[in-house]
């Protein structure tokens, strides 16, 4: 009876917690981004008076009432690329810290990955001239030999006349 008792109340108990629970979860404050929440959005975005200097570590009022703003807007619920959007929307696209890869401006991804090849192609070129070039000429230092090692026909004939009178 005791074991009935205890295993009731403790049941009462857990459902009690978990109701409680679930109604804070649900009582409609507005949960408040943390710094590190705010951030993430602003290293994505750039000062709109400082040149070259993301929205996270610029200390202008301007940046500061932006990072203010994303707050508002995370705890508002919106989502990352809606913030994004947003800013983009209001300022045009010279605020996002890394263009959109669509459009004209894929042109940033795809160029420097064709300056890269095409120097990779160009400096193989160069060295196959470089190696071939050097392959001709020892080919052509070996097929004729050097002015020194040219024998008149006098010499030879005198070399090969002592030669014979040796043997």
């Amino acid at each position: 009876m005791k074991r009935k008792l205890l295993f009731i109340l403790a049941f009462v108990l857990a459902a009690s917690l978990l109701t409680v629970m679930i109604v804070n979860a649900q009582d409609g404050q507005p949960r408040i981004p943390t710094d590190d929440e705010v951030n993430a959005v602003a290293k994505k975005l750039y000062c709109p008076v400082c040149p070259n200097t993301p929205l996270d570590v610029c200390e202008t009022q301007a940046c500061k009432d932006w990072r203010a703003q994303i707050r508002d807007q995370l705890a508002a619920g919106w989502s990352e690329q809606q913030i994004l959007d947003y800013f983009v929307q209001q300022y045009g696209e010279r605020v996002l810290g890394e263009p959109q890869r669509s459009g004209f401006t894929s042109m940033v991804w795809v160029l420097p990955l064709i300056a890269v090849l095409s120097g990779i192609v160009i400096v193989w070129q160069v060295l196959r001239s470089w190696r071939l070039k050097r392959a001709e000429q020892v080919s052509s230092e070996i097929s004729t030999p050097n002015s020194s090692d040219r024998i008149s026909k006098e010499l030879r004939a005198l070399v090969e006349k002592e030669l014979k009178e040796i043997d």
